[in-house]
Formats: structure tokens, sequence, C-alpha cells
């Protein structure tokens, strides 16, 4: 596993911590440790700056001039997106996809859009269920009439190369883990559009850590993201040269936890928020985070995680807490 080989930008600040949550830990009855992948640094980190420094380098190899790249309205991959080109001098167009439906002023203009403008980015907006990889590939014909060189990005930053983030993520897991004496049981991320999931997955394969991950889905039925986990996770082993290292019993993903429905909130999401942030002080997001802790918690008292030393991949998104003011302002 050798990562030099691949073509990278560095935008990270890394490595990002992994420490004890001992207030938070005692709450739920388990050892629990973060992984603070909320600490990358771009336009306020997240867990998508580790994958644009491949994807980014690989967009320079192609002689892009254009990031193109889509995700729903509050999406943290479209922010850190809009700012890996902002800091390298590339053009960044967005499509926002309206997939919670919510007209809310807060939410269409307020998080991670705010941001995204102020970042420069150019972006449009189209309803819920449209096909958006036809319209990355729309906009980089677009890209292309007008005389750039577009570089798509798939939602999330989930492909192969961008999962090299995160195989890079479980070796610095393991190397911190094992500087701290700490023996793994288990790593919990939330899981969606599949990439830090299949990364963490091939990374740990590749190396040999026998460390499970358990992924907390945030959107779809459990045998859908599974089939999404494994089949990333084959992709990047095959480009790591290592193309029998992922098995299937390796990608576990945990999807009772969703709730109504992708980027919606419930009582159990606020009540994970606030949780977090009144124990060990740790800013989560509704998303992804949050729901990623509302499954830790419930499992944690189903005694899933008994004996267990747990490690929470905080994958960041905080930003689009003020996205939901209007929806968690009034369970605080």
């Amino acid at each position: 596993m050798h990562l030099a080989r691949f073509p990278r930008v560095r935008l990270a600040h890394l490595p990002t911590p992994l420490e004890p949550l001992p207030r938070l830990g005692e709450a739920l009855g388990i050892d629990l440790w973060i992984k603070r992948d909320d600490c990358t640094g771009l336009a306020g980190g997240g867990n998508k700056t580790r994958k644009l420094e491949f994807l980014l380098g690989d967009a320079f190899e192609q002689g892009a001039d254009t990031l193109v790249t889509q995700g729903a309205v509050q999406s943290n991959h479209v922010r850190q997106t809009a700012a890996a080109a902002a800091s390298h001098g590339l053009a960044c167009e967005i499509i926002l996809e309206e997939r919670t439906g919510s007209k809310a002023p807060d939410y269409v203009g307020n998080g991670n859009v705010l941001l995204d403008r102020l970042l420069g980015a150019t972006f449009r907006t189209v309803p819920g269920g449209t096909d958006m990889v036809a319209e990355l590939e729309k906009t980089a014909v677009e890209v292309r009439a007008r005389g750039g060189k577009p570089y798509v990005i798939p939602g999330g930053g989930s492909n192969a190369i961008g999962a090299l983030g995160y195989v890079d993520c479980a070796r610095e897991i393991v190397v911190q883990a094992d500087e701290l004496d700490l023996p793994v049981d288990r790593i919990v991320t939330a899981t969606g559009s599949a990439g830090t999931h299949a990364g963490l997955v091939a990374g740990l394969a590749v190396m040999g850590a026998d460390i499970p991950v358990l992924g907390i889905g945030v959107r779809a039925p459990k045998a859908k993201q599974e089939e999404n986990v494994l089949k990333l996770a084959r992709e990047t082993v095959i480009l790591l040269g290592r193309p029998d290292a992922v098995k299937p019993e390796m990608v576990v993903a945990d999807c009772d936890y969703v709730g109504e429905g992708y980027g919606l909130v419930d009582d159990a999401v606020i009540e994970a928020l606030k949780l977090a942030a009144r124990t060990d002080g740790i800013l989560l997001d509704p998303v992804y985070t949050g729901k990623a802790m509302k499954g830790l918690i419930a499992l944690a008292k189903l005694g899933r995680f008994k004996d267990e030393t747990v490690v929470f991949l905080h994958t960041g998104g905080a930003q689009g807490l003020f996205g939901y003011e209007s929806e968690i302002g009034a369970g605080l």
C-alpha cells in the first residue's frame, strides 16, 4: 500500500487527532474514542478533504481547470470541493439536489449553502429525484463548450480515487493506536455515498489490521448500502494492486437509524447532538454524524459494544447545523 504512487494535492491538516471521549463513553458504558476528521482544516474540515487530495491530484494530472460535482442542498462535500477549487485557482460548478424537499430559509440559504456562495462556486438547484449523473455530464458538456476542461467528481467524492483518502486514514488510525498502545475493537462511522466506509475497509484489509468497521446508514437500506460499499471497496483494492483483499463479510452496515429519510432530523438525532456536545464538547452534524451517533447510542444501550474499545470516526459537517436551526433550535 504505497500511496505515493498516486498523484495527490495536500489539502488536509494531518494526522487528525485520535482522542478519548471519557464523559460520553461513561454515559454509554463503553470505552469510546474519536477520530477527529472534522479537523482536516479545509473550509471548516470534514472527511471529503482527504478524498479531494487524491481527486485534485488526478484532476491536475488530466489538465483540468474546472471541478464539477453535486450533492444535496446542505452538502459538506460541495463546500469542501468549492474550497479546494478556490485554493488552487480552479473554477467550480455545483449541482445541488433538493433531496429533503425543505424550503426553510435557513436550509436553502444558510449553513453550507452560504459557504458555497462565499467560496465563489457557481451552483444551480434541481428537484429531488433528478438523475444526478446525467446532470453532471450535462454540466461537463457546457464547460467544454465554452473552452474549459472539466473534472467530474461524483457525489461525496466517492469513487476509487477518492476512497484512497480513507485508505490513508485507516493507516493513520492503526499507527496512532499502536503509538497509544490502544487495541481498537471496532470503528464506527456514518455511511452514505460509500467512499469513507469503503476506503476504511479497503485500507484495513490491505494492511491485515483485522479491525471491523460498522457503518451506520444515513440513506439507503442495508442490502443496497452494503452492496455499494463492497463494490467500491473492491474497486479500491484493485487500484492498490490487491484485488482479493476485501471479502463480503468485511462490509457491515446498520441502516436502522436513518429515520424518515436522508437529511431529515428526528428527536433521537437531536438528543445525540446534545449528548455529544454536553459531555465532551463535540459538535456533530444533523445529517451524517448525528445519525451515526444516534445509532451508536442505541447499540451501546443494547450491549452491542460490551467490553470493546470503539473509535467513532467524526466526518465533520457541523457547518450544516446552521441550515437546521429552525428544526434543532426548538429541541434545545
